[in-house]
């Protein structure tokens, strides 16, 4: 049912550094570039994420509830993200652990102070 996610950012530059690095972890690559923003996937025809200045012109904020998930393979992958995301500047929201109902994850905040989660199904 999703198509992608979009979330603010007011340094276009920066949130691509860091999201290229932290995308790197889980083989996700560009998608489409332009003047506004980013979009990374896995693969053609999943969701994407993507990061854009507002079009509107005004300052990106962030939206309080406002949550992005990302399903990994793996709880190290759960770890290498979170870890990864801290190494870049972003800041912890929850540190890598189970969460109940088979739900393994993480919470941290990018350079935006968009909140992103990472999770795994817990075997």
């Amino acid at each position: 049912m999703i198509s992608h996610t979009c979330i603010g950012t007011n340094d276009l530059s920066r949130a691509a550094a860091f999201y290229d690095a932290l995308f790197a972890l889980i083989s996700g690559k560009r998608f489409f570039e332009m003047d506004r923003g980013i979009g990374w996937g896995i693969q053609p025809g999943q969701p994407m994420f993507s990061v854009l200045t507002p079009f509107d012109g005004q300052p990106a904020t962030v939206g309080n509830g406002n949550m992005v998930a990302l399903t990994v393979a793996s709880q190290d992958l759960v770890h290498a993200l979170h870890a990864k995301a801290l190494e870049l500047g972003g800041t912890d929201e929850g540190a890598p652990g189970l969460r109940g109902g088979g739900y393994y994850g993480c919470y941290f905040r990018d350079l935006d102070g968009n909140k992103i989660a990472a999770f795994c199904a817990q075997h």
